[in-house]
């Protein structure tokens, strides 16, 4: 990879016909030495999403690659809660694919929003409800800031979403919350 990035004809930020570039791909699959390599590039913008509007933080997160997803926080020029086209964020694709260590440094920014909906109203924890992945709902619900009961566009909470796919652990952890809380914020 050294040799062609010495190359004036190779661009290393050129995308594909999905708009993916190189570093759209390391991250995704986790290769952080070569993301390093392309981060030290002044020409490769570290922030550049594809035609889905998808970041190489949001395919990192999507895919669970916490040391990619932590060199890519490390930069100023990275925004950790740029949503997609759908309005679905880093925090968003981690939860919906169970990623907790993902969903934990996520959470750790001040500028990353827990309760974010997508454009179709869902939250980061409706999407780990709706998958049962019990982990990230715990950690979701240990914050003040989630509202365990927050609708979705068509009034679909975390619970509804749990019930629907018999997800009974994720049930267990939002039952008891559903009539404590009011499901307007």
């Amino acid at each position: 990879m050294k040799i062609l990035l010495r190359r004036d004809d190779v661009s290393p930020d050129k995308s594909d016909n999905l708009g993916q570039t190189p570093l759209c791909f390391a991250a995704l699959n986790g290769h952080e030495g070569v993301v390093k390599i392309l981060l030290g590039r002044d020409d490769v913008n570290p922030d550049r999403p594809d035609q889905l509007g998808r970041t190489p933080l949001s395919l990192a997160a999507w895919s669970g690659r916490e040391g990619v997803v932590k060199i890519l926080l490390g930069r100023d020029d990275v925004s950790p809660d740029t949503p997609d086209n759908n309005g679905q964020t880093p925090l968003c694709f981690a939860a919906l694919n169970g990623q907790e260590g993902v969903v934990k440094i996520l959470l750790r920014r001040d500028d990353v929003s827990p309760s974010k909906s997508d454009n179709l109203g869902q939250t980061p924890l409706c999407f780990g409800a709706l998958n049962g992945h019990e982990g990230v709902v715990k950690i979701l619900l240990g914050r003040d800031d989630v509202n365990p009961n927050k609708p979705d566009n068509d009034g679909q909470t975390p619970l509804s979403f749990a019930i629907k796919q018999g997800h009974a652990g994720v049930i267990a952890l939002l039952q008891p919350l559903a009539s404590t809380t009011p499901s307007t914020t």
